[in-house]
């Protein structure tokens, strides 16, 4: 930590001690909208290359001028190339215009390309497209190339689940998605190889860019939703936003609740392999929930000048009703003779929510930009579990019993993260650190005594670093980094230290992207490592009751996953590729041991690090508009060489998963906007889960707007077809196939906004990573 002070602090004196005098300007498009990650490139009368550097996300740049530089080359793929001698210190604002393109004899409306390669990112354009109608900004994700966005839930291609931002803002959430209405977006960046300034866990980053609305007053803007999941009855929700401004003053709000109600269809078939073979049917097929949730939001922003602003935001949520019903039947086989018909009665409750504060300062001194937040986060969850079971036939003469269990969490967490930059060696220095500590207490308690109780206790404290370095070199644009991580695990089992289960963590994250034209095709390469560490949950050392033959639990021993990344990007035109490969060590995986040598008909699943193995993922899609018609294309595969074992021994789960997508979108007389959406899936493996039935997915949606856009209509029809999804979990004492039925679901969204302007709010938040985990 020292050492990496001290490089800090040697970075700062260099800083202070470069003086250069600075070319500056702002680049726009045909639409007059800021053009991010532009290539500004100085050059001597006879166009010698001198220096460069990209425009920021408000599409400026500030480069220092050598003495000799006459001329500068300003380019965008998809853009006609302006080069200009250069008069005075300030370019002014100079506008880009894009080259007309032809599809064949079809013109193509829209400029092109639509989804391209900038900077360190997959950059889609939204503004004056379609998919300015899609909806809510979640609806918007779902329609981005190698982006899926479903019921809350979205996915990065080959990387899973990412960090959100909103205007440099970050989600926290998701239903701030569902705030966000998509003809507010400017456009969406999907970075698939973060830099050293994110978190090392964050393995892809998603960035929403909104217009700048101007206006000043009060403004509104309301969201009323009914859904119908088929068999689980009726979901309503209103959301109810507002936002003031004045001047430099800005405050936003957020008011919502919700009746929910939803439920989930599956089976199960289990073969433990014990001291004998057991075998047991699950018919969970009657799973039902219903709550009643509660949000609010408030938030204040004052913006002193454009170089300087600070806020606070305060989040709350409750859900004061949950209620889960479950009755489940399960038949059991010792051998090829029937041992057991079960029927269970479960009901799951209790009231679970959380609170959350920021402060942000933002600001510019000079060429020093500086960006503060400071967290603070507390969450709460108590759940009762009641379990009748009764024993229907078979075998066994074990007397029908009762099992009770109460489980409750609380985290607390503080965190503050600090970014400086500043221009230096005609390129841009970042560096920062994060602090972060947070303690959670859970509580475990099974009224019968069937399986032990269990109070523990964690705390956790993180520090972070990182300094990073942009440049552009002619017309190659690079970015590289380093970022130093420590972790510091303290876990107490009924109030007493457990030093084996302590533990420290020190990583270093090396990271380094090129972005760079060759010819017509603008490149991104790049490597990056992550870490993926135990969920709180998944740590645990609690017994949980699933019934009488299947217990679960964590395991404090878990280590890390590191996995190292080596990433390329591609956009040429309407056509974009993305291949990515992946070493991928100490893999959090399930596994399955006997509970106890007494007792070893029952099976305790858990958790293991597995064996390194390595994954590749690669991604093309075609992205067209043509007329009224927009249609997208996407063709994927995944494919691992994974080694993991099974009830026989050791195992390849190396069969390879597809992936086809199209989604259509038309816009139809009137205003209509149509949207018909597909997904095929094939067999295949992810780690130690073998997909056995290829899934097609089928959605419709339908737009139209009134009143100048002020109101809108908006019908979504998902999972038409009613798919069923069967996966194969395998470890070493047993396998488990799983059934899922996704049932039809409608939703009418109405959505009323007068006046709507976003919140100048620019707080990012700290301690993000350590939030997910709890």
């Amino acid at each position: 930590m020292k050492r990496i002070y001290l490089f800090l602090m040697g970075m700062i004196a260099l800083i202070a001690s470069a003086q250069a005098q600075n070319l500056t300007g702002k680049v726009i498009d045909e639409k007059n909208t800021p053009l991010a990650y532009a290539n500004i490139i100085l050059q001597t009368a006879d166009s010698v290359y001198l220096a460069g550097t990209t425009t920021d996300m408000d599409g400026k740049f500030a480069v220092a001028k050598p003495e000799n530089a006459k001329l500068v080359n300003i380019s965008f793929v998809g853009y006609t190339t302006i080069v200009k001698e250069i008069s005075s210190q300030n370019l002014g604002v100079i506008q880009l215009l894009p080259n007309a393109q032809l599809l064949g004899e079809v013109v193509v409306k829209s400029y092109l390309p639509k989804t391209q390669a900038k900077g360190d990112a997959m950059v889609t354009t939204v503004n004056g497209t379609i998919l300015e109608k899609a909806g809510t900004a979640e609806q918007l994700l779902d329609k981005i190339p190698n982006v899926t966005a479903q019921n809350g839930e979205i996915n990065v291609f080959g990387r899973g689940t990412p960090e959100i931002y909103i205007n440099g803002r970050k989600v926290r959430n998701q239903q701030e998605l569902d705030q966000l209405s998509s003809d507010n977006i400017k456009s969406v960046e999907v970075v698939s190889n973060p830099g050293v300034r994110y978190d090392a866990s964050v393995k892809a980053v998603i960035r929403i860019i909104t217009n700048k609305v101007a206006g000043e007053g009060f403004g509104i803007d309301n969201r009323a939703v009914v859904r119908n999941q088929r068999g689980y009855g009726w979901t309503v929700y209103d959301q109810f936003n507002f936002n003031y401004r004045k001047n430099r003053f800005d405050l936003s709000g957020m008011l919502y609740r919700g009746n929910l109600k939803s439920g989930n269809d599956q089976t199960f078939v289990i073969d433990t392999y014990l001291d004998k073979q057991w075998r047991q049917y699950l018919d969970l097929s009657d799973q039902k929930g219903k709550g009643k949730k509660l949000q609010a939001m408030l938030s204040m922003n004052y913006q002193f000048n454009e170089n300087h602003s600070m806020g606070v935001r305060y989040n709350w949520e409750r859900t004061p009703e949950s209620h889960w019903t479950l009755n489940q039947f399960a038949r059991t086989y010792c051998g090829n003779q029937l041992y057991e018909d079960l029927y269970s009665d479960i009901l799951t409750e209790g009231p679970e929510g959380f609170r959350q504060g920021n402060f942000y300062y933002s600001g510019k001194v000079k060429n020093w930009s500086i960006d503060f937040n400071a967290d603070g986060y507390w969450s709460d969850a108590e759940n009762t579990q009641t379990n009748e079971e009764e024993i229907l036939g078979g075998l066994n003469e074990t007397e029908n019993r009762s099992v009770t269990i109460f489980d409750s969490k609380k985290n607390e967490l503080y965190a503050a993260k600090l970014v400086v930059s500043h221009p230096i060696a005609k390129g841009k220095l970042s560096f920062g650190g994060e602090y972060s500590h947070n303690k959670r207490n859970t509580t475990y308690f099974n009224e019968e005594e069937i399986i032990a109780n269990d109070e523990a206790m964690i705390k956790e404290g993180a520090t972070s670093a990182f300094v990073e370095y942009a440049k552009a070199f002619n017309k190659v644009q690079m970015q590289a980094g380093l970022r130093y991580e420590k972790v510091g695990f303290d876990y107490y089992d009924a109030g007493e230290y457990m030093a084996e289960q302590s533990k420290n963590y020190n990583h270093v994250f090396p990271s380094i992207n090129f972005s760079f034209p060759l010819k017509n095709v603008q490149v991104q390469l790049g490597y990056a490592s992550d870490i993926q560490r135990p969920t709180y949950h998944e740590l645990r050392s609690n017994v949980l009751y699933v019934n009488r033959y299947m217990y679960d639990k964590g395991n404090p021993f878990l280590m890390p996953s590191i996995t190292h990344n080596v990433t390329l990007g591609a956009s040429y035109k309407w056509m974009n590729l993305y291949v990515g490969y992946s070493h991928i060590m100490d893999d959090i995986t399930n596994q399955t041991i006997a509970y106890s040598e007494d007792d070893p008909t029952i099976a305790l699943l858990t958790l293991r690090n597995s064996p390194a193995y390595d994954k590749l993922v690669a991604a093309l899609n075609f992205n067209p508009t043509i007329g009224i018609w927009m249609p997208q294309l996407g063709l994927a595969i995944q494919k691992q060489w994974y080694e993991g074992e099974g009830p026989q021994g050791k195992m390849k789960f190396n069969k390879p998963i597809g992936t086809v997508t199209f989604r259509n979108n038309l816009t139809l007389p009137k205003g209509f906007l149509l949207g018909i959406n597909g997904t095929w899936m094939s067999k295949g493996y992810d780690e130690n889960i073998y997909v056995s039935k290829d899934m097609l997915t089928i959605s419709v949606s339908l737009y139209k707007s009134f009143l100048k856009d002020r109101l809108s209509l908006q019908l979504n029809g998902n999972n038409l077809l009613e798919q069923k999804q069967e996966v194969t979990i395998y470890s070493s004492m047993r396998t488990m196939q799983n059934t899922q039925v996704y049932h039809r679901q409608f939703d009418l969204i109405l959505r009323y906004k007068f006046n709507a302007t976003k919140s100048k709010y620019k707080g990012t938040g700290a301690g993000e990573s350590q939030k997910s985990r709890m």
